[in-house]
């Protein structure tokens, strides 16, 4: 027997919008084998992977892709409060209002007397109410799962908004220079243990110095990823034979290509490509 859609009373209304939404999520789970054995933990990956690929709708400047990609996203917020509801453990009124409280708690200047005149205030204040709300550590609540690079800038972020940083780009990028000499040292040495811990230190680094030229390391890696991509692509389209007959020579030569193609400065009225 089929079940009736559920259908907000106005496209324009959010809040019915909203609610019709809700009523599908929790229709899915009484009538949808496969949503019905969701959990928490099985959803968590495809979460991961819908928060990345909103990411990615942000980054190529696609708006109509970001809309669809933030359906999704709070497809995955309305699936664990209809999961966590069934099961007794919260609901979603609560995800909601405990969400509204949080912003007016930590925007004083706004919901309050208190003063704040500047982005960087705001965030002081916001890491040291997160501090009065329990925390033991200014670095609590950046999760271990990030991405390294990305968790790295969010650490230094975090110890910078209380002063403890760098006062001149001069003395990180020397701190780089050191830690690639101390790798250098451990690479004499043989030691793949003392290796890791220094190439991790020298990354560490490169994230700091990332940071004061006010840049995002991710980022910065996720280009070079896409620059070797569609490099190593024209290498295997361009190429006379397998990858794995060509020399080393042969390969370089063709990336060089790539490279001077990418370099070259486009003609009036060509497509203009990526500069890296």
């Amino acid at each position: 027997m089929p079940y009736p859609h559920p259908e907000p009373h106005r496209d324009d209304d959010p809040v019915a919008q909203f609610q019709a939404l809700w009523e599908t999520v929790r229709l899915l789970r009484r009538a949808c084998p496969w949503d019905r054995e969701q959990t928490h933990a099985s959803l968590a990956p495809l979460l991961i992977e819908e928060a990345y690929e909103t990411v990615e709708a942000i980054r190529h400047g696609d708006t109509a892709e970001l809309a669809r990609e933030l359906g999704d996203l709070l497809l995955h917020v309305l699936m664990h409060s209809a999961i966590a509801e069934e099961a007794g453990e919260f609901h979603l009124q609560t995800v909601i209002a405990q969400e509204r409280l949080k912003l007016i708690h930590r925007h004083p200047h706004v919901f309050g007397s208190a003063a704040a005149d500047t982005a960087q205030a705001v965030k002081q204040r916001w890491e040291q109410l997160k501090l009065n709300e329990g925390r033991s550590s200014l670095l609590e609540g950046i999760p271990r799962s990030l991405p390294a690079l990305l968790r790295a800038q969010r650490l230094q972020e975090r110890a910078a908004s209380v002063g403890f940083d760098w006062s001149r780009r001069e003395e990180v990028w020397r701190k780089v220079e050191e830690e690639f000499r101390e790798l250098r040292t451990a690479l004499d040495t043989g030691s793949p243990t003392h290796i890791a811990a220094e190439l991790g230190d020298l990354l560490f680094a490169l994230v700091n110095a990332a940071r004061f030229e006010h840049l995002n390391a991710e980022e910065c890696l996720q280009t070079a990823n896409d620059k070797f991509v569609r490099r190593f692509q024209y290498i295997e389209q361009r190429a006379s034979a397998p990858l794995a007959e060509l020399s080393l020579a042969e390969m370089d030569s063709l990336w060089e290509e790539a490279k001077a193609q990418e370099e070259a400065p486009s003609e009036p009225g060509a497509q203009t490509a990526e500069h890296e």
